[in-house]
């Protein structure tokens, strides 16, 4: 289908470069290399369009470009240096000449790569997948670990013995069945359970949620939660150590207030009155926690979530690096277990998609707690929450990563991050406004974070670096 100049303008209009279009000004050439890198990691992305003689910056202006003066022929080029099609069309908009390069998806299981390396993109920049991601691209063509099963050849009885049919009626909320008939035609329509005769297979799925006692399926009981106690800031002296004993669903509410039962206990004076008050709210373990449950890599084996309570923080932790950037947890979403997140969804486990993180920022906010710390580690995805500490103790880390997360926070609420909710972030009085604009100085300066273009200088605004 030909592009149009109005289409051209419909994909200018965007707020943000979506993962199919990617917008380069090229005034006058766009070198080769580069041309076939950004074919090979959008294609690895789903594919789209890379659109030459159009800033990437809104509004986006057309000042058209000279860049592959022979569509054609760079056509043929790209085919026989990459392997795939790549369609180059000019359109005459009335700004400009821009060239539009329509990039296929890669097939299934089958991730493309260039002069040896598998690229992918990254915000509108381009980096070398790591090998977890790569190896999620080559198991696609394999069964879903999840859907694979677990136990097999066992009566309807045994189907009602393993699994927590009553928890699982209770957070769908529904009736229970009057029958035993009613309970596993229901497990049939989610497809927990597979009937084979008149005997029936139990799928990972069902086990990892659903269990009684996790133990009784060998496979998936080392995919239970570990929440180790530490008497202090280090690992050097453990007081507890427990693995979750339940499936998933049917014993997130346990495993939730045993995580705050554990936690240290602080002593505040609020209203000249002294109470104990938990390190951390219960709404920001229950949304870690369910989004660490959700978002694990089960393809790696002998390792689980941790749940390592300290003295002055919590770190949890999931197997697999995280699909979406760090510094996207807030506004971004995308998930390594697509059903598996819909199940947990229904449960009442975990939100509406990608709110978690949304939450557990606001919740930090409210009550002034330092920014929790999204990182990736080694085939790992660590989240670092810090129990209360004054603003004069947090370092310099502290307070950019605490701005930049306040101004996603604002951005995705439609809103913008100025002085003054920053300051408010931080509970500081009005004469700290300089001390404040230092901090969103230094945060614009680590490239997280811009002014907003729409708003003058006197009344700056800022909106996160890829906004």
């Amino acid at each position: 289908m030909e592009i149009t100049p109005e289409q051209i303008d419909i994909w200018r209009q965007t707020r943000t470069e979506l993962e199919g279009l990617e917008f380069k000004a090229a005034a006058s050439q766009f070198g080769y290399d580069k041309l076939c890198e950004y074919c090979v990691g959008m294609a690895n992305e789903g594919g789209g369009h890379l659109i030459l003689g159009i800033a990437d910056q809104p509004p986006r202006p057309v000042g058209g470009t000279t860049a592959i003066s022979d569509p054609v022929g760079m056509t043929e080029k790209l085919f026989h240096k990459l392997g795939f099609r790549v369609d180059i069309e000019e359109v005459n908009h009335p700004d400009g000449r821009v060239v539009v390069c329509r990039i296929p998806r890669r097939p299934r299981g089958q991730p493309y790569e260039y002069e040896g390396k598998y690229l992918m993109r990254v915000g509108s920049s381009l980096v070398v997948m790591s090998p977890d991601q790569l190896r999620k691209i080559f198991d696609e063509g394999k069964p879903d670990w999840l859907e694979e099963f677990s136990v097999t050849n066992v009566e309807a009885s045994q189907v009602v013995e393993l699994l927590d049919t009553q928890t699982f009626f209770g957070l769908l909320d529904l009736e229970y069945p009057s029958t035993r008939e009613g309970v596993i035609k229901k497990l049939l329509d989610e497809r927990l359970i597979t009937k084979c005769g008149d005997r029936f297979h139990i799928c990972r799925m069902a086990a990892l949620l659903l269990a009684k006692k996790i133990a009784a399926f060998p496979d998936v009981s080392r995919k239970s939660p570990r929440v180790i106690v530490f008497n202090g800031n280090s690992k050097t002296e453990t007081k507890l150590d427990v693995v979750g004993t339940m499936g998933y669903a049917v014993g997130f509410a346990n495993l939730v207030a045993f995580v705050m039962t554990h936690l240290p206990q602080n002593e505040v004076v609020q209203d000249a009155l002294r109470r104990e008050v938990k390190l951390l709210p219960p709404i920001i373990i229950r949304e870690l926690v369910g989004n660490a449950l959700i978002h694990q890599d089960f393809s790696q084996t002998g390792t689980s979530i941790m749940i390592e309570i300290y003295k002055n923080r919590v770190e949890i932790s999931n197997p697999g690096e995280p699909i979406v950037e760090v510094n996207r947890f807030i506004d971004g979403y995308r998930s390594r277990n697509e059903r598996l997140a819909a199940l947990m969804r229904r449960f009442g486990v975990c939100e509406e998609v990608g709110s978690g993180i949304d939450k557990v920022v606001a919740t930090v906010e409210t009550f002034q707690l330092p920014a929790p710390l999204f990182r990736a580690a080694h085939q790992r995805t660590e989240m670092v929450i810090y129990g209360e500490q004054p603003f004069e103790k947090m370092d310099r880390d502290d307070r950019i990563r605490a701005c930049y997360q306040h101004c996603v926070l604002k951005y995705v609420m439609h809103e913008r991050m100025v002085n003054q909710t920053l300051r408010e972030r931080f509970k500081l009085p009005r004469t700290e406004a300089n001390l404040v604009s230092m901090i969103i100085s230094s945060t614009a300066d680590a490239g997280l974070i811009r002014p907003d273009l729409t708003t003058s200088r006197k009344y700056a605004k800022y909106v996160p670096y890829w906004a």
